[in-house]
């Protein structure tokens, strides 16, 4: 299978903007062909950490709602909270970051909703039956709607390689305890030191595996390893873990793509930003110097397919010499340079396996 991925550079004429540019990369893609009137159409992007300025322009944001809503549809803007401590692992941070990157209503013309609410619990167990999970947590507001669009902000990633659409899918719309699950294979182990024994973390456990005395304990025979006590603890006695390998991180984002995409393949689309190409995830409170120039917007209905396109266009650019490749910034892969112990295809090949999409793709320039 071969799969279109249509994209406009960053270039423009006297006459026309980048916003005209993203309405026609929309329209000629046949990205919102699946919407129906009325349809709840969950948009989903990454609204900034505090600090970080690489993500996607809330105008360019505008410009997907109002071309959802002439599709019919009603959007609204979603992203899941994250596992670390920062400015978005709440629903009330999470919104205020938002707004305060210029996310709110009177700009992008649609609500925004935390897909997993308020603390990261509002989810949905979706079944996958695949190689990592039987089942996935995906925040319930996007399993709810009845269409998904994404949008992606291209650039490096500490652990993937590149972030792109099956980051921002699968990883964004984890739950936190998805989050979780996605991150690690270790069972996590509680700091007694910290531990309040005040018991929430064992109310909250699916498996009975903790008890408590004098201090919280697990039961590591009967730990799943989900995730839910490191999230709910809020004294920091259970520890995130964070030891994976890069290849068993990228099919678990994988799957969760998957399970975020459950049900919607239809009635999915995926933009993807190839500008401001950061070396490192968006989820940091910085970023730092492209290791390329500006490229372009990419569009497609294969989340596989893009990402090939994206990776493709950024090694086939000229490096810059000024950002972290320096000396290196003549290299083919880029993102090999960055993050040396990552493989970066280990997501695409797994992706294409459980027929998220293609690797090969035809990119249709348009003019």
């Amino acid at each position: 299978m071969i799969s279109d991925v249509y994209f406009t550079s960053m270039k423009i004429t006297q006459g026309q903007s980048l916003l005209v540019k993203l309405e026609k990369l929309i329209r000629r893609s046949g990205i919102l062909k699946g919407i129906e009137k009325d349809d709840m159409v969950a948009i989903k992007l990454h609204f900034g950490e505090r600090g970080n300025l690489a993500y996607v322009r809330p105008q360019f944001v505008r410009r997907v709602v109002d071309q959802v809503k002439k599709a019919g549809g009603r959007p609204f803007l979603t992203d899941a909270n994250t596992l670390y401590v920062g400015s978005r692992s709440n629903a009330i941070d999470h919104l205020e970051t938002a707004i305060e990157n210029g996310f709110d209503y009177s700009v992008v013309g649609a609500p925004l909703v935390i897909a997993d609410g308020l603390n990261g619990k509002d989810y949905v167990s979706v079944p996958v039956n695949l190689k990592h999970f039987k089942e996935v947590k995906i925040g319930s507001a996007a399993v709810h709607a009845d269409a998904l669009i994404a949008i992606s902000h291209f650039k490096g990633h500490e652990a993937t390689g590149f972030g792109g659409t099956l980051k921002n899918v699968g990883m964004g719309l984890g739950s936190r305890a998805g989050k979780q699950q996605q991150h690690s294979d270790i069972l996590p182990q509680i700091d007694t030191e910290r531990c309040t024994a005040c018991g929430r973390c064992r109310s909250w456990c699916p498996a009975s595996a903790i008890t408590v005395g004098d201090k919280a304990r697990i039961d590591a025979s009967l730990c799943i390893g989900c995730g839910e006590c490191a999230v709910t603890c809020t004294f920091k006695a259970i520890a995130v873990n964070w030891k994976t390998t890069p290849d068993v991180i990228q099919e678990k984002i994988v799957e969760y793509t998957v399970g975020a995409l459950k049900e919607k393949e239809r009635k999915s689309g995926f933009i993807t930003f190839v500008n401001n190409v950061s070396p490192i995830c968006d989820c940091v409170s910085w970023n730092d110097i492209p290791i390329v120039q500006d490229i372009g917007i990419l569009a497609s209905e294969d989340p596989v397919a893009i990402d090939q396109a994206a990776v493709d266009l950024v090694n086939q650019a000229h490096g810059n010499p000024y950002s972290i490749l320096g000396e290196r910034h003549h290299e083919t892969d880029k993102f090999r340079v960055i993050h040396p112990e990552v493989d970066w295809s280990v997501q695409l090949d797994y992706g294409e396996s459980v027929g998220l999409g293609s690797r090969k793709y035809n990119l249709i320039t348009l003019s």
